[in-house]
């Protein structure tokens, strides 16, 4: 299950943050690919704000490589940019995060695919312009084929 979403503005990024926050499960993984500026963090912020934490407590993990924030659920944000490889990817332990109870929002996740789980949301961001974006949702496996399902019927009918 496929579904692009094109935000015009950070509004929109904003509004998808919020709808996915309503739609994901204890334990959800969403990977998020996109180039340099293409507003993975940003994204990360509006499901964080929409979980309920303070938008300032989240930054880009970079050189931390995960961040952990508490909310309504956890968030765990994983950031795979300035790793080597797949093996150091390993060494942060995600199978643990993975299979908790919070979230785990990877961001390019495209550089560790074979860390994904099989089931998981992957968002690929392309910006379209200054502050516009399309968001390429990718539902795999059955709990993430119906969020994206919902999110499409949600985002429709703003």
């Amino acid at each position: 299950m496929v579904f692009t979403y094109a935000a015009a503005d950070e509004a929109g990024t904003e509004a998808l943050g919020v709808a996915l926050a309503a739609l994901l499960q204890p334990g959800a993984v969403v990977a998020l690919c996109g180039p340099l500026g293409a507003g993975k963090t940003r994204l990360v912020q509006a499901i964080a704000a929409a979980a309920g934490i303070v938008d300032q407590e989240v930054v880009s993990p970079t050189f931390v490589l995960i961040h952990e924030y508490r909310g309504r659920v956890p968030i765990y944000h994983f950031d795979a940019y300035r790793l080597r490889d797949e093996d150091e990817f390993l060494q942060l332990g995600p199978e643990e995060y993975f299979e908790g109870r919070g979230w785990s929002l990877v961001e390019w996740a495209d550089r560790v695919p074979s860390c994904m789980p099989v089931e998981r949301l992957e968002i690929r961001i392309e910006p379209t312009g200054a502050n516009s974006r399309r968001f390429t949702i990718n539902g795999f496996g059955g709990q993430y084929e119906v969020v994206v399902a919902s999110l499409e019927n949600s985002l429709r009918r703003r």
